[in-house]
């Protein structure tokens, strides 16, 4: 396995790990008031044109990636701007209970 593919692959793991805490985050707390909406509009449109030019390249890596990343970041933003009642239908849909009232952000970030 060559150099670039590990230091890929790293960076793979690490895109797709940032984005999975805060996705069950707000599955479980239904909250997105901490969310920037621009941040993720940003973060969307960026992950869309990394992965059309995956596409245009040709390599998979590279779609694989930003496909995975682009579906998590669309999803959190998505989720922030859904209305309260959509929100916990998206959740419950999941068939995420929420979390216990009381319980803080950090203990809920990190049981992911």
């Amino acid at each position: 396995m060559a150099l670039a593919d590990i230091v890929g692959g790293i960076a793979t793991l690490c895109s797709i790990s940032s984005f999975v805490p805060q996705a069950w985050k707000i599955i479980r707390t239904r909250d997105t008031s901490g969310i920037s909406t621009r941040m993720y509009v940003l973060t969307v449109v960026g992950f869309s044109l990394w992965l059309t030019y995956g596409i245009l390249l040709g390599s998979v890596p590279l779609m694989a990636a930003n496909g995975v990343c682009l579906a998590l970041s669309a999803f959190i933003l998505v989720m922030k701007m859904l209305p309260k009642q959509k929100k916990e239908a998206v959740a419950g849909t999941l068939g995420v209970a929420p979390a216990p009232e009381g319980q803080s952000s950090s203990t809920t970030a990190s049981a992911a």
